[in-house]
């Protein structure tokens, strides 16, 4: 193979670099290396006096040979790579690959992401539904949002997206893939996926719409007993889970006996929504602390004093597809022995975001700080383990008939108020609408959970009366 040479010069950039890193200081005289390199002071005189100047840290200094290597690999580019290539896109793809590199949540945000981060927030925008990260260069499912395209066409948390349509995912960044799952309403995405359990890959065809998220669900699952569903955090999802428990109190006409909150899949969302839920079950107490490098990443969220379901048991149900925020408000209230966490283990970030601006069109989202809860415990890659775990299950009733019973005999003896009992039996077999607990295994745990909750707590209330 003929091996060329070729002389480059080097680029403006590269100049200014370099420039930027020597700078002369008028009247200041550099300190002669010593072998180890390790010069800490620079000597300098002013009014005929000489005073010692202390250096930084050189390790801590920018790298001069990597900076050189910077510089010399964007002038090659320009020089040699098969077609011309803006400097400004150049710069770009540099700043992209820096943030991409330190993990899968920092980003560099161009003006059209900056609007897509505000859409998501606001609970409104175009797409298929489903939250994603980076496995192993392929895209990972978090979760699914409720009542989306995604969601009805079967798309699973912890599905690995290899294809796009007919475009793999490998090699692909975060935001590339983000922007082809978007796309206008009405057309159709093919995401070729890996699932758990299946022998090869599985096509899932998504028709895109607008996806409008409602981040409160509730409703009655059994007389006294309430259910909201979070299925994400908003920045109105706190006030909206209180009017909520509101309603179902009215509904149900005076306190609840127990409560389901169900997490799962809930991808998370906004910090201060998931304070602000958690706030309304707790009297007092550490909700949520950060930790970070700087001292505005490091902060602290109590609850005020006030429990708007006045000690009524709680059930929370959490799975793998519940992160971030959600992971939040399930450790407060387990740390605070609140409620009860049932299901399977969280996905486990436990990582701060930060929007940083650059201009006015150009920002980065960078992570900056670690959630911990209220008893220090760091989310992060660990996520929330459930006090009691009950994996998800097909509910089916192996003999619904009744036993045969002292009352089927004939001629037995008629017990005290047979008759009555008897008709209402009947009348409540008839009227009694179909629960969705029946359908959801893990949710018919926490009611059962509940129920057992109630019954001792009544006892407790009666042995002390």
């Amino acid at each position: 193979m003929k091996r060329v040479r070729s002389k480059l010069q080097a680029s403006p950039l590269r100049s200014a670099i370099l420039a930027a890193c020597f700078i002369s200081i008028p009247g200041l005289a550099l300190a002669n290396d010593n072998p180890a390199g390790n010069t800490q002071a620079l000597g300098a005189t002013e009014d005929g006096k000489r005073i010692e100047i202390t250096l930084p840290n050189p390790e801590k200094q920018l790298p001069l040979d990597d900076l050189r290597k910077f510089t010399e690999v964007f002038s090659r580019i320009k020089a040699a790579y098969v077609e011309e290539v803006d400097d400004r896109q150049l710069l770009e793809s540099a700043i992209k690959g820096m943030l991409s590199d330190l993990d899968p949540h920092s980003t560099y945000l161009a003006p059209k992401d900056y609007e897509e981060l505000e859409e998501s927030t606001s609970g409104e925008f175009g797409g298929l539904g489903i939250e994603v990260g980076m496995e192993n260069g392929f895209i990972k499912v978090i979760a699914p949002i409720d009542d989306t395209p995604a969601q009805q066409a079967g798309v699973r948390a912890g599905d690995l997206i290899i294809k796009l349509d007919e475009k793999p995912v490998k090699g692909m960044s975060l935001e590339e893939a983000v922007q082809l799952m978007r796309g206008k309403p009405g057309t159709v995405l093919t995401l070729t996926i890996m699932r758990d359990g299946e022998s090869g890959p599985v096509e899932i065809d998504v028709e895109r719409a607008v996806i409008k998220v409602t981040s409160v669900k509730s409703r009655m699952i059994e007389n006294g007993y309430g259910y909201v569903r979070l299925t994400q955090f908003q920045a109105e999802t706190g006030g909206q889970f209180t009017k909520a428990l509101s309603n179902l109190k009215k509904e149900h006409g005076s306190d609840l006996d127990g409560l389901v909150i169900d997490l799962r899949n809930n991808p998370g969302g906004v910090l201060q929504a998931a304070v602000a839920t958690a706030d309304a079950l707790l009297d007092e107490g550490l909700i949520v602390y950060t930790e970070g490098r700087i001292q505005s990443s490091r902060l602290r969220f109590s609850a005020k004093a006030g429990d708007v379901m006045s000690g009524t048991p709680i059930v929370v149900l959490i799975n793998g597809g519940s992160a971030s925020a959600s992971e939040i408000l399930a450790g407060a209230l387990q740390d605070h022995k609140r409620a009860v966490i049932m299901g399977t283990q969280s996905f486990g970030k436990g990582s701060v975001q930060t929007v940083i601006p650059l201009d006015e069109t150009h920002a980065i989202k960078m992570t900056t700080a670690r959630y911990y809860t209220p008893e220090g415990r760091s989310i992060q890659a660990t996520g929330i383990k459930p006090d009691i775990e009950v994996k998800p299950a097909e509910l089916k009733e192996l003999d619904s008939r009744p036993f045969f019973t002292e009352a089927d005999l004939s001629g037995h003896l008629i017990g005290q108020d047979e008759k009555a009992e008897s008709t209402d039996k009947q009348s409540n077999t008839e009227n009694q609408p179909g629960s969705i607990a029946d359908r959801d295994y893990q949710l018919r745990s926490a009611l059962n959970l509940l129920k057992g909750l109630s019954i001792l707590n009544r006892k407790g209330a009666g042995s002390a009366q």
